[in-house]
Parts: structure tokens; C-alpha cells; sequence
């Protein structure tokens, strides 16, 4: 299977009024992007801790009603905020909200102050990796059983680059695995996630699109990248602003690939 050249954008749900961001996935729509993501955190990552956030799921059944081309989710959810059966639940609504435009982006979830405030137990990076382990499954079982079903296959995306837990928990589950990094960090996890597939009887090489979260332009990163196997390319922006000038310059050059 061969990927199509895509280009996300995460709006990073902080520091901003929800009109802002409203406003900010309805521009990236009219920009041509592919996938517009959210995060799954309770406070902001960066900037004034305290600043204004808003909650990722309810906000993804918003955007669900708020665009009508592009795929929407999480980058990424995070595992142990919610029960997997539960989850899936919510994933199926979204999905059938935005007409099969979901993808479900899932990770075992780093940020403590959203733990401690939110009374959830913080455990270790081993446990909580864990924990998605033994989700997954149970997220897929649940998936399968509700009525209706969900409108198509609803993409998985796991995010992390672990390599011998998380990779092997994304040859095992998912469709999609989001990454961070340089050409040949992503090169050399590649082939770890390849390894993975290959022990799970899973041809990962074939089945499991690379995505990369880039800082920079893409005249200084893009074609590395490519080469190293991503096909799936996301910007982040910040409120209030979301200045989407760089990610204009990543839809430009998709186009010209």
C-alpha cells in the first residue's frame, strides 16, 4: 500500500477563545489541509500554565458539525483519561457526526499535572504503557459490538516513539504512527516498528503510514522526510493567533509533490 502525501495541522487547544479556534479549523479547511488535530490535556502545555484550555473531545464533536472535507482528531488521545469501552463510544459518535471523518489518535498519556489535578493515577511510562496495551483490544472489541456501527474502519493513530513498547504496541493496533524527530531518528524507528510487525505477523512496511510533527519550513525538512518514509506531515499552531502561514508553505509543497 502506498500512502498519499498529507498535511495535518494541530491546533493547539490553548490560550485562545473558542471563537479563535473555531476560526482557526474553518481557515485550515479553506487552506486545503488534510487533518485537523487537537490534544487531549486539561491545562496548557506551554506559555501561562494557567492560561485558557479547552477539552478535546467535546471539541472534536464540534468540529465534526464545524467542517465538512477534512479528517479531524486527536494528537493524540490519551489513554487512561477515559475507560476504552467508553472511548469507543465516543469515537463512533464523532465518527458518524463528521460522515466517517474520524481518525483515532491514542498514546499512553505524559503530562502529570493532568493526572494530579484530575484524580487520575499517574503510575510510571512502563505502566501506562502498559495500560494502552491491554486497551486496545478491549477499545476494538467495543467498536465491533455498538449499534450502529461505525460508518468505515476508523483509522488508529498511536503516537510515541518507544521502541520496544510503544513501536510494538503500534505494529500489533495501529494504522498510523505519529512521530517526532529528524530524518534519521524516524529512519532508524522505522525499521524498529518493521521489526515489530515482522515478530506480530503484521507487514507494518505496508500497513502502517508514518506521520512526523515538523517545526520547520519545508524547504528545510521536507524532502528528507519523505525520503525517510513520512507521508503524513503536521504543523502545530498556538493561540490566540494561529498564524498559518508555515502550514500554508507545507500545503504548497504537497501540492507540487
Amino acid at each position: 500500500m502506498s500512502f498519499p502525501i498529507r498535511v495535518g495541522v494541530q491546533i493547539h487547544p490553548q490560550h485562545a477563545d473558542y471563537g479563535q479556534i473555531r476560526d482557526a479549523v474553518r481557515r485550515a479547511e479553506d487552506l486545503g489541509v488534510d487533518i485537523a488535530f487537537n490534544w487531549d490535556h486539561f491545562f496548557p502545555l506551554y506559555g501561562d500554565p494557567d492560561g485558557k484550555h479547552f477539552e478535546c473531545w467535546t471539541m472534536l464533536g464540534a468540529w465534526a458539525e464545524q467542517t465538512s472535507r477534512i479528517e479531524i482528531g486527536a494528537l493524540v488521545t490519551c489513554n487512561t483519561y477515559r475507560n476504552p469501552e467508553l472511548l469507543a463510544d465516543m469515537a463512533r459518535t464523532v465518527d458518524h457526526i463528521s460522515d466517517g471523518r474520524l481518525i483515532l489518535g491514542i498514546g499512553s498519556g505524559w503530562f502529570e499535572k493532568d493526572y494530579d489535578e484530575y484524580g487520575y493515577e499517574f503510575g510510571t511510562a512502563g505502566s501506562r504503557l502498559d495500560d494502552l496495551s491491554q486497551a486496545m483490544p478491549r477499545l476494538t472489541a467495543r467498536l465491533d459490538r455498538l449499534n450502529p456501527a461505525p460508518t468505515r474502519h476508523i483509522p488508529v493513530l498511536i503516537g510515541g516513539g518507544g521502541e520496544r513498547k510503544t513501536l510494538r504496541i503500534v505494529a500489533e493496533h495501529a494504522d498510523v504512527w505519529h512521530s517526532f524527530g529528524d530524518a534519521a531518528t524516524l529512519r532508524r524507528k522505522s525499521a524498529i516498528l518493521d521489526e515489530h510487525g515482522a515478530a506480530v505477523g503484521r507487514d507494518t512496511a505496508r500497513l502502517v503510514e508514518r506521520s512526523v510533527g515538523v517545526d520547520g519550513w519545508p524547504a528545510d525538512e521536507a524532502d528528507d522526510l519523505l525520503a525517510a518514509g513520512a507521508t503524513l506531515f503536521t504543523v502545530g499552531v498556538n493561540g490566540p493567533d494561529y498564524d498559518l502561514s508555515r502550514l500554508a508553505e507545507w500545503v504548497a509543497w504537497r501540492d507540487a509533490q
